[in-house]
């Protein structure tokens, strides 16, 4: 069976509504989540597509109009979700492995998990967490996983799905203003707030096993009860096969890495670095400095590839990345993989787990600051940041 086979086979079992959005929540008033962009508005003009059912203002955009493609589905054909329900570890481990991959994301001392397992087949969670709005993204297309501050220019926003890609990315739309927001990028491209972007929030993607381990009274998304899917499976099988070309993408493939290869995404100050996992996993943690700060990339095997084989529990091992600053009180650190799935750094002979956080030696109690980083295929990733570097052995800076 093809993929796009799959793909519309999975589309179309999708509502075509999504459900009412929940009332909005308090904003902490502390809550920003407003930039501009940068980019320049295009010139009015009809778009080519179809705009019924749309309160969007196609005079504004940032982007060309054929950059835009129907990804099948119709608006909020893939549906958010919007009252997420949550369980218990152990209520979760009935139906995950140890190896399935999840989303950590933690706002103060509320710690959840968002297993891709549900993502992949509503790619939206508008959530509250530690009284944060926040959307928690995952588009399998280019195996992104966002997470988003909701709160922008003092309003709480809902997000839903357009149905449309750009560069194989999921655009979002929210549901207070209606305009278009590329998943990658969090910019408005189309709408009201084109040109300006929604703020990241630093998440995780580790293995349910990890999470559970560090965790144990951490919260787990339940699957939706009101919305009939086959949680677990995956919709696009042997999709990140290095071979393979990545679906409904249009543009021109950076072949210096293969298109579906996984990479940690960094862009700081300017400077654009991907980390790619093949590279990582071998040397276990890669030291490095990206726009004059200090920073390691841990990788730990463990964790399944939600987009390889039919269950994602039987996916192939493509482990964890996790990216954080290594200067800890003045000092920066050197780490190295102990060949355990846990670090050790040169300095003190602190132990260190993928989360940054030190368990044993004299910085233990310790904790890394994480740095921004992205867990996407190679393919996206050189899309929106043209021209990125890519981290070789050789260029380690220490």
């Amino acid at each position: 069976m093809s993929i796009v086979t799959v793909f519309f086979m999975a589309a179309s079992v999708a509502v075509a509504c999504a459900p009412p959005p929940p009332p909005t929540p308090t904003v902490p008033p502390a809550a920003t989540a407003t930039a501009a962009t940068g980019d320049v508005l295009l010139p009015a003009s009809t778009p080519p597509f179809d705009t019924a059912g749309w309160q969007t203002d196609f005079t504004r955009r940032t982007v060309a109009w054929e950059e835009i493609r129907s990804g099948g589905p119709p608006k909020d054909g893939i549906p958010a979700i919007d009252a997420p329900a949550f369980e218990a570890v152990s209520a979760a481990a009935t139906w995950l492995s140890e190896r399935d991959p999840v989303i950590l994301f933690q706002a103060g001392d509320d710690v959840r998990a968002y297993p891709l397992a549900i993502l992949i087949w509503h790619e939206i969670v508008n959530d509250v967490v530690g009284g944060q709005p926040v959307a928690v993204t995952f588009c399998p297309l280019c195996n992104a996983s966002i997470v988003f501050d909701r709160t922008f220019e003092g309003e709480v926003l809902d997000f839903g799905t357009t149905g449309n890609l750009r560069n194989s990315d999921l655009i979002m739309y929210d549901r207070q203003s209606e305009t278009w927001w590329q998943q990658f990028s969090g910019e408005g491209i189309v709408g009201t707030h084109a040109g300006q972007r929604l703020a990241f929030i630093p998440s995780q993607v580790i293995s349910f096993g990890d999470f559970v381990e560090r965790f144990p009274e951490g919260r787990v998304l339940a699957r939706p009860e009101s919305i009939a899917r086959s949680y677990g499976a995956n919709p696009y099988v042997g999709y990140d096969s290095r071979d393979g070309r990545p679906f409904l993408f249009d543009g021109t493939l950076d072949e210096r890495l293969p298109g579906t290869e996984r990479v940690a995404g960094i862009a700081v100050d300017g400077t654009a670095r991907a980390y790619p996992f093949t590279v990582a996993a071998a040397q276990g943690a890669i030291n490095d400095e990206v726009a004059g700060t200090p920073i390691v990339v841990f990788h730990k095997p463990g964790t399944a590839s939600a987009l390889d084989s039919g269950a994602i529990a039987e996916g192939r091992d493509v482990g964890s990345v996790a990216v954080y600053a290594r200067t800890l009180d003045g000092q920066v650190l050197t780490f190295a993989a102990n060949g355990d799935g846990t670090f050790t750094d040169a300095e003190t002979s602190s132990t260190w787990t993928i989360l940054g956080e030190a368990v044993a030696g004299p910085r233990q109690g310790e904790q890394l600051r994480q740095v921004l980083a992205f867990d996407h295929f190679w393919f996206a990733w050189a899309a929106f940041h043209p021209g990125t570097e890519i981290y070789e052995e050789s260029s380690a800076r220490n």
